[in-house]
């Protein structure tokens, strides 16, 4: 698994997709907003978003803030109008679809897009959820008790790493 040959084949499918007309990125924090803000520079755009999920998980109640690292709870921005906007939601790893469910969520806190698009990296496949990534950079089978992490060098590059789940 090369995230960096994933994200060269998102990059591509995004700048066919600026054919179809103006789009917004909104990256879920962390890996997500780390894909909107290169794919942002790569594309000579002005700004991303950075979607925060904390408060519209599904398993809040039961784990709070405690399952989350800091660098997770930065604040939502979106420094464009997201009324009649047509989005594109990036995150690193689709799985059960939850996240998602959450990052729409709070989006819709915000406004009502046009249209939201959603773009992966990384599909695990397993949903529970109807939620299908219209970008995906690779369909990825990990064995269930793994989580796969992104991250992120020091020169901007991505990298995946497999994990035992808790």
């Amino acid at each position: 698994m090369n995230a960096e040959s994933l994200y060269k084949k998102l990059l591509e499918n995004l700048q066919s997709r600026m054919q179809c007309g103006p789009f917004e990125l909104a990256g879920l924090a962390m890996g997500g907003a780390w894909i909107a803000e290169r794919l942002a520079k790569d594309l000579n755009l002005p700004h991303f978003g950075v979607i925060n999920v904390t408060f519209h998980r599904d398993d809040y109640a039961e784990k709070g803030m405690t399952a989350l690292r800091t660098a997770d709870c930065m604040p939502t921005q979106l420094p464009f109008d997201v009324n009649g906007a047509n989005i594109i939601l990036i995150d690193d790893v689709l799985l059960t679809g939850r996240t998602v469910r959450a990052a729409l969520n709070e989006l819709f806190d915000f406004g009502r897009p046009a249209q939201v698009e959603l773009m992966v990296l990384a599909d695990r496949g397993k949903r529970e959820l109807p939620i299908t990534a219209n970008f995906v950079g690779e369909v990825i089978e990990v064995p269930h008790q793994q989580i796969l992490v992104l991250e992120k060098d020091a020169a901007g590059k991505f990298s995946f790493q497999l994990e035992e789940r808790e």
